[in-house]
């Protein structure tokens, strides 16, 4: 077969590509048609995991807000000095855990 072969598949394809009289509108009731579908479709029901991962998800959220509002004052406390305390004498850990 040659390409030039007027019955050769891509030429075939070819030819019809370059018509240009082609109708390129949506038919009659296109879109109505396919509202009805996307409207017709199940609605999404969640799994059971997602179910629990969101919930999991929302007590990880209430427990980090608990633990920034009950260690608030550590934070915003005026008398630590943290250039005494994170001196180059004593490592920054055992400043942490030291108790005092």
């Amino acid at each position: 077969m040659r390409p030039t072969d007027p019955n050769h598949p891509w030429q075939r394809l070819v030819t019809l590509a370059r018509k240009t009289e082609r109708d390129t509108s949506a038919p009659f009731g296109f879109a109505t048609r396919v509202t009805a579908r996307a409207l017709a479709q199940p609605r999404w029901q969640p799994s059971l995991f997602e179910i629990f991962a969101l919930r999991a998800l929302g007590i990880a959220c209430l427990l980090m807000l608990a633990s920034i509002a009950l260690n608030y004052r550590a934070f915003t406390s005026p008398n630590v000095d943290w250039e005494t305390t994170l001196s180059e004498e004593q490592p920054a850990v055992a400043a942490l855990f030291d108790g005092s």
